[in-house]
Parts: structure tokens; C-alpha cells; sequence
């Protein structure tokens, strides 16, 4: 029986090139491995895909039954829909211990690193395979996305030095260069459906059963969102309510001046205000210096959903 891998819903490149790595991976090791994703891959994470030459992993939602490797989350609400129903051989991950639950013992990677893809690396080295050029060049892009080009304060120095390493095999010359030139792709907004921005990297999370929804868009230069701001927001209105969220939010945020403008559609807008002690100003607020979801807003929003 084939092991599946796996990233999150509404998968980033982080889940995607994980989940190719693994899967070649497991496969050096002696296990039939199979790359998956749950939905659509966003531009980004297409355009490192057609750089090294590799097609886009099988989609897959449903795993009842199967041997499946979870990649880049924990959180139930972001696994496939049946993962209880799956057998839950492994995971790898670089967030907060979610609410999966196993039946039986698990291969577990979870370290506090920028990257799924830096925890991806190190079983490589554990287990003394050679990564070949292609390989290392997705997972290269992957690292210098989810760390922001190293900007991130989720990046550590586990993540710079993955870079250092598997820019090297890959042949990247200058990967910073190459991480700026990720995020023009990842920018790109000019005829893009409002939907389809603000589902681009979104994630739902449960914060002691209030349903908060958190999307982010990054960029070199906030200004182009400056047009359409006001539709960006009346999407995220629309979000909200199909999904039946108490508040979604989505992070503008521009990677040179180095904070986020986050849009806010909810409930109770005292409680985001609280989280971050600012002021919401026509649906807005600035957040200097924030350019980590993962570090500098979920757990500012959890602790005040715990109450």
C-alpha cells in the first residue's frame, strides 16, 4: 500500500515542496511514497514548480484507509476532512502542536525552525541521502517564502544555514535574489479574482471554539493593493459569513517596510484591538514590524479568544 503525503488545506509552498521532498524521500528509503495536495497550488508555488522542472502533485482530499504523512500543519481543521479515519503514519511541522490525535505511535518532526521544508532537510541528513539539485532548489524557494527572504522572526539559524546548503546543490547563485524574485510572483494581483486572493494563503483556526479565519497576502510594495482594498474587504464580508466565522482577517503585508496592514471583518472588533493594542480604523490597522502570522498574530488572537 502507497504512504500519501500531505500539506494543509489551501496549500502554500512550504506544504507543496515538502510533500514532493518527502515523497522522493520515503522513496529512497525502500517506501512507495506519493506526493498530494488538497486544492489548487497559488502562482508562487507553480512558478517554483515550472523553475525545476517537477509537475504538480496529485490531488488528493479523501484518505480514509490509507497510510498518509501529514506535512506543514497539526490542526485537525486543516487536514483533510477523513484524517481521523486515516492511519497517520507521520508528521512533520514547524507551528504551534495542533488537535490531530493517532491511534497508534507516529514518526514525529516537529521543530521551531522558519520551515517545514529546514525540518525536511535535516531527515535527509539523518538518514544520509543524497538530495539531488531539483530537489534542493524547491526546497530552497520554499525556505526563503516561508521565512520571508530570513526577515521572518519565526527564522532561525537552522533555516539560513538549510539555504546555505541546498543553494549550493541546487546552483542558486544568490538565493536572495531569487527570494525577491519569489515575491514579485507571489505579488501579483493585477486580474486575479478577489476570492481567489484572499483564499491564496488562508487558514481557519479554532480559538477555544470561536472559528477565526486568517489570511495573508505578501508584497515588495503595499501600494498595489491601495485600488482594491475596499473590494478585498468586501470579499472577506462574504468569506465570513459562508464559512460561519466570528472574524476573518487577511494580513497585507509588505515585506521591504517590514509590517502588515490587516484588513478586520468580525464580530467583535474589541477583540482584535485587544490582541494586538491597536485601534481598527475603517476596517484597518497597521502592524509594525509584523510579518509572521504564525508568531506575531495567532497566538496574540488565542490568548484573548481563551479569555
Amino acid at each position: 500500500m502507497a504512504l500519501y503525503i500531505t500539506g494543509h488545506k489551501i496549500p502554500d509552498s512550504d506544504s507543496i515542496c515538502s510533500a514532493i521532498a518527502l515523497a522522493y524521500l520515503k522513496n529512497q528509503l525502500g517506501i512507495e511514497a506519493i506526493a498530494c495536495k488538497q486544492g489548487d497550488i497559488n502562482p508562487e508555488s507553480a512558478f517554483i514548480l515550472e523553475k525545476f522542472g517537477f509537475d504538480e502533485p496529485m490531488t488528493k482530499t479523501s484518505y480514509a484507509g490509507e497510510d498518509t504523512f501529514i506535512t506543514d500543519t497539526t490542526d485537525l481543521a486543516l487536514c483533510p476532512d477523513d484524517i481521523l479515519d486515516a492511519n497517520v503514519v507521520g508528521v512533520v511541522d514547524h507551528h504551534k502542536l495542533g488537535d490531530l490525535t493517532t491511534s497508534t505511535p507516529l514518526e514525529g518532526w516537529i521543530r521551531p525552525v522558519g520551515c517545514s521544508n529546514t525540518i525536511v532537510k535535516e531527515m535527509f541528513d539523518h538518514h544520509n541521502v543524497e538530495i539531488p539539485a531539483d530537489i534542493a532548489g524547491i526546497m530552497t524557494c520554499a525556505i526563503l517564502s516561508d521565512t520571508v527572504i530570513f526577515k521572518s522572526p519565526t527564522c532561525t539559524d537552522e533555516d539560513v544555514k538549510a539555504v546555505e546548503e541546498l543553494s549550493k546543490i541546487a546552483g542558486i547563485e544568490d538565493p536572495k535574489a531569487l527570494g525577491m524574485e519569489l515575491f514579485k510572483v507571489k505579488s501579483a494581483v493585477e486580474g486575479t479574482p478577489m476570492r481567489d486572493l484572499v483564499l491564496r494563503d488562508f487558514k481557519a483556526f479554532d480559538m477555544s471554539g470561536t472559528q477565526v479565519g486568517i489570511g495573508q497576502l505578501e508584497t515588495v510594495d503595499l501600494s498595489m493593493f491601495d485600488e482594491i482594498k475596499a473590494d478585498l474587504l468586501e470579499d472577506l464580508g462574504k468569506l465570513k459569513e459562508e464559512k460561519g466565522l466570528h472574524s476573518a482577517l487577511l494580513l497585507l503585508t509588505d515585506i521591504m517596510q517590514e509590517g502588515s496592514e490587516l484588513l478586520v471583518v468580525s464580530d467583535d472588533i474589541s477583540k482584535i484591538e485587544e490582541a494586538f493594542g491597536a485601534t481598527v480604523s475603517d476596517d484597518k490597522v497597521w502592524l509594525n514590524g509584523v510579518l509572521s502570522r504564525k508568531k506575531q498574530v495567532v497566538p496574540f488572537l488565542e490568548k484573548v479568544f481563551r479569555g
